[in-house]
Parts: C-alpha cells; structure tokens; sequence
C-alpha cells in the first residue's frame, strides 16, 4: 500500500520544479521501463499491479519493487488509462557535452521546442536514425515531463542530453552548424559530411535571429505543395534521415 507521502511524492513529479527538486521522473508501462532498466539510469522504485509480478521476476535485485492495487496506479499516473507499472528514475547529473563527445556524428539542437509531443518524436525518431546526442535551449520543454517520456516510447533512455545557453554553446562549436531555414540551401543537395549540429527551431517562430546568425549552413527542406509549415518534429525526421543516410555510405 503507498502511504500519503508517497502518493504526495509521485503526483508531484508531474510538475518539473518537484522533478528537479527530487531528481526524480516517472515511466510508464512495462516495455518503457525495460528500456530504462537496460540503460545507464537508475531505476529507484517500480511500482506495479499483481499480474506483472512475474515479469519483474528476472529484473535486477538492486531496484526496489513495490506491489499496489490498480486504484493506486490511477492515483499516481499521468494517463487516463494507467499502465501495469509505474518506475521512478533518476535524473542523471549530465555536465554537458565535450568537444570529444560531439566529434565524428551528428548532435540535435533545439531551439526553443515547445510542445511534448513534437518532443517525444524528435526523441524516438533521433533514436531510430543513431543519433543519441541533443542539445536544448534553456527554455525548450522537460525531456522528462510525463507526456515527452510516454512520447518516446523508451527511446529516451537511449539518449545524452542537455540543456544550455545555446549562443555560448553554438559560439564555442568546432563543427558545422547546420539550421532548418526558409532560405538555405535545398536538403538534398547538401553534403553533410560525418559530422556536425542540426538546429532545429521553436514551433511557430523558428530559430531565434540570435541562433541564426551562428548558423553556418542554411538548409531548406523545399516546399512543393502549398502547407504553409512543417511540423518541427516532422522537419526533425527529414533532416535525420538525411544526415544519417550520408554519413553512413
């Protein structure tokens, strides 16, 4: 049974100021936990119903287990249809990203992204292309807010991630930077070679003048239909596609 604080505890961490306060976020759903339990965090508590006891079985002996009832998932879950189990991870204590660590492939900077699902796919989809490296504004969403993790569907886990001042960071870069703009270069003639920073830009108002200026490569996805936009996730997985195709023969 959890007791009050617990429930106080694990209801509070759908809100980024007790996230960081605690060091702690939430995944849901069996699968999405397997991830994290095979990857560098730290699973502190998993939370479970009785039918997927037997599953847990083989999982490490050094996470704690804690059987409740379904009543107390609904209680501490951020879906309207909980899952089996609820894990409680540790949010790592990332330094930031080396010039070692940037060299030799690609690293995703956002710009001020917004929304968690756009988050979520630009997650999932950066893991499906092997590109593990993001860098975000300061002022882009929670990587760890509830809907960005069930969005990622576990490829969270898989990913370095970090959040700075992007001018100072782009500024100190020893790569290419690359930005998602209206009047760059089309895409498919760029030759992207192994390596460098894809800047993808904020919902409605793209990437800030200030970033832009950084930029050293405009690249264009050319329209040919008559949308006014594309969505920045969908723009993400282009730029993915195309970065990790050439980089790869």
């Amino acid at each position: 049974m959890l007791s009050k604080s617990q429930i106080s505890l694990l209801t509070s961490l759908q809100h980024k100021k007790f996230r960081r306060e605690n060091g702690l976020f939430l995944v849901e759903g069996y699968k999405s936990i397997i991830e994290f339990v095979n990857s560098p965090y730290r699973i502190q508590t998993i939370y479970h119903t009785p039918g997927i006891a037997p599953k847990l079985l083989n999982l490490s002996r050094k996470i704690n287990f804690q059987e409740i009832s379904l009543s107390e998932l609904q209680k501490i879950s951020a879906l309207k249809n909980p899952a089996d189990a609820i894990a409680a991870v540790n949010i790592p204590e990332w330094a930031g990203f080396s010039d070692q660590d940037l060299k030799n492939k690609f690293t995703l900077v956002l710009d001020g992204v917004q929304d968690p699902g756009n988050m979520g796919t630009i997650i999932r989809t950066a893991d499906w292309f092997g590109i593990t490296n993001l860098v975000c504004s300061e002022d882009t969403v929670d990587v760890y807010n509830p809907k960005v993790v069930q969005a990622t569907m576990g490829s969270l886990a898989r990913m370095n991630i970090s959040y700075t001042n992007l001018k100072e960071f782009l500024r100190s870069a020893k790569l290419p930077v690359y930005g998602a703009l209206l009047n760059g270069k089309r895409i498919y003639k760029i030759n992207f070679g192994t390596e460098g920073l894809v800047v993808m830009g904020n919902e409605g108002n793209g990437i800030r003048p200030e970033i832009e200026a950084l930029i050293s490569n405009a690249v264009t996805i050319p329209r040919i239909g008559g949308a006014e936009s594309l969505n920045v996730a969908i723009a993400t997985a282009i730029f993915c596609s195309e970065v990790a195709g050439k980089s790869a023969k």
